[in-house]
């Protein structure tokens, strides 16, 4: 989703005192600083401050007395929060230059990052040699940290999530945790039932909100406020999405009006390092503590282990025909997701599970040693566990079964699928009745399904009643439409 303007990243300054994560990093890139500072002697003429020399070309960086002043009385407050975590000065952006010695700068290159085009340890200005490292404008403009120091910074993260019983969730937002349309895409049913109108009311607890400066209209998910307020005691959450800077923000303050969830950490499409994929290494937090909600796997190319694949959230019309459905929407029908038993209550009972699995204390190895991808796989492979599944004529003949979506996501999810029927089978899935071992599964009063209740449990991760997939009878199946080719079934 694209939009003209963009809104500038929230400052560390701006973040409330329970931020523990913005406390973290300004914390950090303070002590950089300081350190450097303070590695002058007092009596060196180079550690005044002086003013800027074209002619000589020094590089000067000066910390002035009212901000390390200023800062102090932070740093008190970092450390009471924090007793563990190293805190110092951080300078104002506009502190004036000041000279260090070159056997006091010694130990840059390399550099641990950059905070406006300075290297926040020794001062040096930033040139194209020093473009490595991931950019952190989502945290605060300007920032720029090397491989070590972000390696560094997860490891006193991971430490202290771990010590809170803490792990990282990254939610993406439409589809997932809202859905938005633009105000010229509102269908005419949509307009004759006055959403436009509805959305722009003043009501205590509404879900439906009308953005007027982006000409959007954005419907949280049902349940979603009881999800994020359940969820933070458990998770230290982000946001991450494909939408732009200024959509980011001004959801995130539909969804977390206090800032109590999220504070600086709104990533966006300009956050991300590669074209069209979101990746964690813009997230100050190991991958082994990570667990993704997102409705597209695709953009996760090399994070597929920490994703929660999730079902889509389809409010507007123009949201399901962007996908190719034809159906009335959920505000054409006047109708929307059940808060007790949707898409986010299922997934954070989910959360709960893997949560309780992770920190689980007759566990004998080292929180820091485990991993929460692990505990993915082992709760998502207890979802079909001891089911035993045939696919008739549902792949293409010229298609290797085993490498198709469906057949992969049931065997993720610890079912056993094979090609041929025999007693210990416990389901046969089919798209319609005219197979031998569709009739066979009839006969030996075995459960006979679409590939849609496969599909249905990968989303609701628990095995759903098989009743409510019935698989057409051959006539039925002629007046749907067919995508795939049939395969030669005996």
């Amino acid at each position: 989703m694209s939009l003209a303007a963009e809104s500038p990243s929230p400052s560390l300054s701006s973040l409330s005192d329970d931020d523990d994560f913005a406390d973290l990093l300004a914390a950090e890139l303070e002590l950089e600083l300081s350190s450097a500072a303070d590695s002058s002697p007092q009596g060196d003429p180079s550690a005044s401050p002086v003013s800027h020399d074209d002619e000589e070309g020094e590089e000067d960086v000066v910390v002035e007395a009212d901000a390390v002043e200023q800062g102090s009385s932070k740093r008190r407050r970092v450390g009471g929060q924090h007793q563990d975590r190293r805190t110092a000065v951080m300078p104002d952006e506009d502190a004036t230059a000041g000279s260090f010695k070159d056997d006091q700068v010694k130990i840059c290159p390399p550099h641990p990052g950059f905070f406006g085009g300075l290297c926040f340890r020794c001062g040096k200005s930033q040139d194209e040699e020093d473009v490595s490292g991931v950019a952190f404008g989502y945290v605060h403009k300007g920032l720029r940290l090397g491989t070590s120091e972000m390696d560094r910074l997860r490891g006193s993260e991971v430490k202290n999530l771990l010590r809170d019983r803490k792990l990282v969730l990254i939610l993406d937002l439409d589809h997932t945790l809202i859905n938005s349309t633009r105000l010229h895409d509102i269908s005419a049913a949509e307009m004759d039932l006055g959403i436009q109108t509805a959305a722009s009311k003043d009501l205590p607890n509404k879900s439906l909100f009308n953005l007027q400066g982006m000409h959007m209209l954005t419907k949280l998910r049902p349940f979603v406020r009881k999800f994020l307020e359940e969820a933070s005691s458990m998770f230290e959450m982000y946001i991450y999405t494909m939408g732009d800077k200024a959509y980011a923000i001004e959801i995130a303050k539909l969804l977390d009006p206090g800032n109590v969830y999220f504070g600086s950490k709104v990533i966006s499409n300009s956050d991300c390092t590669q074209r069209h994929q979101k990746g964690l290494d813009v997230v100050l937090g190991a991958e082994s503590t990570a667990v993704i909600l997102d409705d597209t796997e695709y953009v996760w190319q090399k994070h597929k282990e920490n994703l929660i694949l999730m079902e889509r959230y389809h409010y507007f019309a123009a949201s399901l025909r962007q996908f190719g459905f034809s159906d009335r929407s959920l505000s054409e029908l006047m109708q929307d997701e059940r808060e007790s038993d949707g898409a986010l209550a299922t997934i954070l009972d989910v959360l709960k599970r893997i949560h309780a699995i992770f920190f689980d204390s007759g566990v004998e190895t080292a929180l820091s040693s485990r991993d929460v991808r692990q505990v993915i796989k082992r709760v998502r492979q207890e979802v079909l566990q001891g089911c035993k599944l045939v696919f008739t004529r549902v792949f293409r003949s010229d298609c290797r079964a085993q490498d198709q979506i469906i057949w992969k996501i049931a065997e993720q999810l610890g079912a056993i699928c094979c090609s041929e029927v025999d007693s210990t089978v416990t389901h046969v899935v089919a798209l319609h009745t005219g197979t031998d071992k569709a009739r066979w599964a009839v006969k030996n009063k075995k459960f006979l399904l679409h590939p849609r209740w496969i599909e249905a449990c990968n989303y609701r991760w628990h095995r759903l009643p098989e009743e409510g997939f019935p698989v057409p009878s051959s006539k039925e199946k002629g007046k749907e439409k067919v995508t795939e080719d049939a395969q030669t079934d005996s």
